[in-house]
């Protein structure tokens, strides 16, 4: 098993943080400071050198220090024996750019999976309450990381889904329709959707027991929890589908079925946790769903993700937290980072658990202390 450690970021013009400089403990890294400070913007700026995107959602321009034109992401980082460097760039108006030893990547998909993150953070809540399509972007992202042949299926698939929904609306506004066009795409969505819907079931499947097992961990409960798929291909093939809503699909001018509308769902019991589930259970639950993302990320690549630890005490109570920092605190976790607005709770917590880190102190005029 390969280790992966950042020994070191540098922060330029990155939402807040005008110029700050970070060098990593092997292990457990807490980072705190006053609510505002930019604590999570450190974490994200190691989601965006991973995936080259902010987890918070925040456009590329949004991530540039307001009244700067450009902003700079740098991290020394070790994969295994190998040493690299690290960065990615913003400027207002241009294509982002990531380079890795300097050498710039020419397709952004194809540094996915060299520095990977699991993040958890209380925005998961979305996960829960928010419509499919939020839960769909973390079941493409979870695979993507480890699996090459899912991405370029996935990307495919899109280019072929827009393609379509954009001639499906030129036909509309010109009053005119073209079926071997049509057939053309269907095709393609055919081939890439049957890719898709194999890997998401594996996941999905692999996925479950380990969910299981860390919920029960972390919450000493119960009650049982579930993840399951749910995919109009369980019943139909995706050809079949196209077929069936395509004149809905000519009057709405875009694609209403396929594998693009697919859900995950979360159980508590045999009832939606949305539904049923506490804050509490609700937390839980989520923190077990990426913990287990973890688990079968560092299965499929070789190596533990980094782990970021957004405020985890949102919604959790002190015991859970320790539980949670017992689970993390094993050789199976890798390098890890913690926010949390209270440093004397987590260097209490970190002293009764003898966990090995460093904690950091953001100061309100964005100086660094290490204390």
């Amino acid at each position: 098993m390969k280790n992966l450690l950042v020994e070191r970021l540098e922060l330029t013009n990155f939402k807040n943080h005008r110029s700050s400089s970070w060098s990593f403990n092997a292990k457990v890294n807490i980072i705190s400071g006053n609510n505002g400070n930019g604590k999570t913007n450190v974490l994200d700026a190691l989601h965006y050198l991973s995936f080259t995107r902010s987890y918070l959602n925040f456009s590329d321009a949004q991530n540039i220090t307001h009244g700067e034109q450009m902003s700079l992401v740098k991290a020394q980082l070790q994969r295994g024996e190998q040493h690299y460097g690290v960065d990615l760039g913003l400027k207002k108006g241009q294509k982002k750019v990531i380079r890795v030893d300097g050498k710039e990547i020419d397709r952004l998909a194809d540094h996915i999976g060299f520095l990977p993150v699991v993040m958890i953070t209380p925005m998961d809540r979305d996960l829960i309450l928010d419509a499919a399509e939020t839960r769909r972007k973390l079941l493409d992202a979870s695979i993507s990381v480890s699996n090459r042949p899912y991405l370029d299926a996935l990307m495919k698939y899109n280019r072929a889904l827009t393609q379509r929904n954009t001639t499906l609306k030129y036909f509309a506004s010109n009053r005119t329709y073209d079926a071997e066009m049509i057939d053309l795409y269907d095709q393609q969505l055919c081939e890439h959707s049957a890719v898709i819907y194999e890997h998401r079931c594996s996941f999905v499947e692999e996925l479950l027991p380990l969910l299981q097992e860390f919920y029960q961990t972390l919450s000493g409960g119960k009650e049982q929890v579930g993840i399951s798929y749910k995919s109009a291909l369980h019943e139909s093939d995706m050809q079949s589908l196209l077929v069936e809503k395509l004149e809905k699909d000519r009057v709405l001018q875009y694609t209403s079925g396929g594998i693009h509308r697919d859900d995950v769902l979360f159980t508590l019991g045999d009832h939606p946790i949305k539904k049923v589930g506490s804050q509490g259970q609700q937390k839980s639950f989520l923190i077990a769903l990426k913990l287990a993302q973890f688990e079968v990320s560092k299965r499929h690549l070789g190596m533990p993700p980094l782990l970021l630890l957004d405020d985890i005490f949102d919604k959790l109570d002190e015991g859970r937290v320790a539980n949670l920092l017992s689970m993390v605190n094993t050789d199976n976790f890798g390098q890890i980072f913690i926010t949390d607005t209270h440093p004397e709770r987590m260097l209490a917590l970190s002293q009764t658990l003898k966990l090995q880190h460093t904690t950091f102190e953001l100061l309100d005029n964005g100086e660094v202390q290490t204390l």
